[in-house]
């Protein structure tokens, strides 16, 4: 099972994934467990994955996050912990 790439981004997806926090008003507290979480160096599905914060929710394919959630949006592939 892969791990979340957090280098080397394409620049589109981290230009999303920028844009994406800033509509959404995810606050830095989340921000910043979603970064404890990365720390952990977790390995991932190939596939379709999201993983479940409070007041959002991660959503990747592989080793790529590809968006964040807010509360009410469905999230798409296998539920990680």
């Amino acid at each position: 099972m892969p791990e979340i790439r957090r280098a080397k981004l394409p620049p589109a997806l981290l230009a999303h994934l920028l844009e994406r926090i800033r509509q959404r008003q995810i606050p830095a507290e989340r921000l910043g467990l979603l970064a404890t979480w990365l720390d952990t160096q977790p390995e991932v599905p190939i596939g379709p994955w999201f993983k479940r914060f409070p007041g959002m929710t991660l959503c990747g394919e592989g080793e790529l996050v590809k968006t964040l959630l807010l509360p009410g949006h469905l999230p798409f592939g296998q539920e990680i912990q």
